[in-house]
């Protein structure tokens, strides 16, 4: 692992104990039969035509720095679901991300699309949280967990109804995942140890990936040109914030790039 996911994956540890400290996972469970339904993220992401675009919420990030200082998830969510996005993926790192569980329940709420909850999960703790704050999908990162916790987790993702995003970089980790049987998988083109994009990167890993799964590009998408490149080679759905986010207007940038 990089550096900086080596500092984020030892700092979400100790969260994670100290969220436990104050809600300890079994009266956390206790609170779940009193959620929504979740809604079908896996249904939204895989629909038959076009690009399927996942369109985050964040306000920072360790590569790009400050991106959109004080915004507010509901207008952006809204803005993102009159695109045309078929999802939302929101961040809800503070320290790096400047996000919160409290931005997921927001975005959840100001639109019918289903939300992902964009984490660094290393502990079934956070799995439950995602569940009892509208979580609809979880993303879980290859190199972020080992094998049994990995398989683990996206276990308990699924028997909580919600939709696996299983993401990876390095291909060594590519067959972990396809272990997992999942049919939904997001390449990261972001290198976290140097923290470059090459948006060639999911193209080169795609060849590797059966055909009945659901593929998700993510990181260093940026134009339209883009898109169509990654639609050209039989990606399916793309995510992508930091591009939408530094436009004057990230509603009409998510349609640009949905646009043909």
């Amino acid at each position: 692992m990089s550096s900086v996911l080596d500092r984020i994956i030892i700092r979400k540890r100790k969260e994670v104990a100290e969220a436990k400290a104050v809600l300890p996972l079994s009266s956390l469970k206790k609170q779940l039969d009193n959620c929504d339904q979740p809604r079908d993220f896996f249904a939204a992401v895989s629909r038959p035509v076009g690009m399927r675009l996942i369109a985050e919420f964040k306000r920072r990030s360790p590569s790009a720095g400050e991106i959109r200082p004080g915004a507010e998830p509901a207008e952006i969510a809204r803005g993102y679901e009159k695109a045309g996005a078929a999802a939302i993926s929101v961040l809800t790192d503070g320290e790096d991300f400047g996000g919160s569980l409290e931005d997921l329940v927001a975005a959840r709420r100001a639109s019918s699309l289903p939300v992902l909850r964009k984490e660094f999960i290393v502990d079934s703790y956070q799995v439950n949280e995602a569940r009892l704050y509208g979580a609809d999908a979880v993303l879980l990162i290859a190199e972020c967990l080992d094998d049994c916790l990995l398989r683990s987790l996206y276990r308990e993702v699924i028997d909580l109804g919600m939709t696996p995003l299983v993401e990876l970089h390095s291909s060594e980790n590519l067959s972990r995942v396809l272990d997992l049987g999942t049919t939904l998988i997001g390449v990261n083109n972001r290198d976290l140890s140097t923290m470059k994009t090459d948006i060639g990167h999911v193209l080169r890993l795609k060849e590797k990936i059966p055909p009945e799964c659901v593929l998700v590009a993510e990181s260093g998408i940026r134009s339209r040109a883009d898109v169509e490149q990654l639609e050209a080679a039989g990606v399916q759905a793309i995510l992508v914030g930091e591009s939408l986010l530094v436009s004057s207007d990230p509603s009409a940038a998510a349609s640009a790039l949905l646009s043909s």
